[in-house]
């Protein structure tokens, strides 16, 4: 069954992203239902798919008491109308308080190699999802230090409890901290975007792109552009991964966005993967986000500097 992907209380305009529920990589009974030439998404041992576990993390995804004084959602930094982004240059967490980045679109994150902007020890959705959530430098959703107070908002609710049993049916006490980060990253790994005009083109449809856009993608996989090199791919991203594969596809890349010191630094506070390794070669290296709706996502760059 394939279906739209709505906040649980609010109507979004619909894009390519769809939630594909019906096991590749689930539960017997599941099956993603992949857009033509795409690979199986890589699906943690531990946390298969399963329908109950997509719709509570659905619900957990649009709810604002999962931030700290309840005033904003996961849904709140990435918005169905945007691809999932907030149309910001820089995120802003429930406190008011800016992050250094952009929120990152979140279609075809199932197929990301690492997830942050600069932080190569990210590799899971599951461990992605405990950062928004519980760090404090910059806060996100502000739970740091308030797991107890979050499992005790989801036990009191009229519905977690029978949703929590159903997505995690073989544990006594299914309402923790780790099953939410399970639902939301299984929500995350349904939100597949495909079929684009590009898309139909490469299959054959020689009417699916206008003359302008072939030449413009004859350009884009140019040696003398080179842009493929950093966003190719059928996700147009330089960090892939899927079922299937064994290479190493972290791409972290500098695109010379910035030379504050003339030898090519970024301004002290971003400056990419440095932050982590403290390596000279990595000053300014970001990770190629992929290029998929990239109409909705303005501004571009990891710090929105680009209109």
């Amino acid at each position: 069954m394939r279906r739209s992907v709505v906040a649980p209380r609010a109507l979004f305009i619909p894009l390519l992203v769809v939630m594909l529920v019906s096991g590749c990589g689930g539960d017997e009974g599941y099956q993603l239902d992949l857009p033509p030439g795409f690979p199986a998404p890589r699906i943690p041992a531990d946390n298969l798919l399963n329908g109950p576990k997509v719709e509570l993390g659905r619900f957990l995804f649009y709810d604002e008491r999962l931030s700290a004084n309840e005033t904003q959602s996961c849904g709140s930094c990435h918005q169905q109308a945007l691809a999932f982004t907030d149309g910001l240059p820089t995120a802003v967490g429930s406190t008011g308080q800016h992050t250094a980045r952009g929120a990152m679109a979140l279609g075809n994150a199932g197929y990301a190699a690492t997830l942050n902007w600069a932080n190569q020890a990210v590799v899971t959705l599951e461990s992605q999802a405990r950062i928004p959530l519980f760090n404090d430098v910059p806060v996100e959703l502000g739970l740091g230090g308030m797991e107890q107070v979050l499992l005790e908002r989801l036990r009191a609710d009229a519905l977690y409890p029978g949703m929590f049993e159903a997505a995690f049916p073989d544990e006594a006490e299914p309402i923790t901290v780790q099953n939410v980060l399970k639902a939301l990253a299984s929500f995350q790994r349904v939100l597949i975007t495909g079929n684009s005009p590009y898309d139909r083109y490469q299959a054959g449809d020689a009417d699916a792109m206008s003359a302008s856009a072939v030449r413009g993608m004859e350009l884009f996989f140019s040696e003398q552009l080179e842009c493929f090199h950093c966003h190719g791919g059928f996700n147009m991203s330089g960090s892939v991964d899927h079922e299937g594969n064994f290479f190493d596809q972290s791409q972290f890349a500098n695109n010379g966005l910035y030379n504050v010191d003339g030898l090519g630094a970024y301004p002290a506070s971003n400056t990419g993967l440095y932050e982590i390794t403290g390596e000279r070669r990595d000053m300014g290296s970001f990770k190629p986000p992929t290029l998929r709706n990239i109409a909705l996502t303005a501004p571009y760059m990891h710090d929105g500097s680009l209109a």
